[in-house]
């Protein structure tokens, strides 16, 4: 994927989409590539959070740990931001995620992302919107689960 191409990913998600395009390709430019195989992981749960990834191309399982082993809670697919949440709060990271199948990402260093935080407060209003909608679904996803415990 070319730096050009990269931007016009990031511009199309809306923690990114109101930073001036210069911006965006100095983050695409600053950011480090990676590839993953399938079942390679990006980071445990219980790991210092140093980095949010941007799911270029494939997708990522988030997986909890359980008394009965990993399970699923979420899948991030091309144009996601997954572990921002750990930069963040400066807490362990809150599940394990790992690759579906092949996996491209944009690898954001903390360093790098607080800066962006701090110069675009737009950026900082989505990502409060990103979490509020997780922690919305994850409602729901408990409530349902309640539920079908009870029946």
């Amino acid at each position: 994927m070319s730096l050009n191409e990269e931007v016009e990913l990031l511009r199309a998600i809306p923690l990114f989409a109101k930073i001036e395009p210069a911006k965006l390709k100095l983050l695409a430019f600053t950011s480090e590539r990676l590839t993953y195989e399938a079942d390679q992981v990006l980071f445990n749960q219980g790991d210092m959070g140093d980095a949010a990834y941007i799911v270029m191309d494939g997708e990522a399982a988030v997986l909890i740990n359980a008394p009965q082993g990993r399970i699923e809670v979420a899948r991030f697919k091309r144009g996601d931001i997954v572990g921002e949440m750990a930069i963040l709060c400066d807490v362990p990271r809150t599940a394990t995620v790992q690759a579906v199948g092949n996996l491209t990402t944009l690898r954001v260093s903390k360093d790098l992302f607080f800066h962006l935080v701090t110069e675009f407060p737009q950026m900082a209003i989505e990502i409060m919107r990103e979490l509020a909608h997780r922690v919305e679904r994850m409602n729901i996803q408990l409530r349902e689960a309640v539920i079908k415990a009870r029946n």
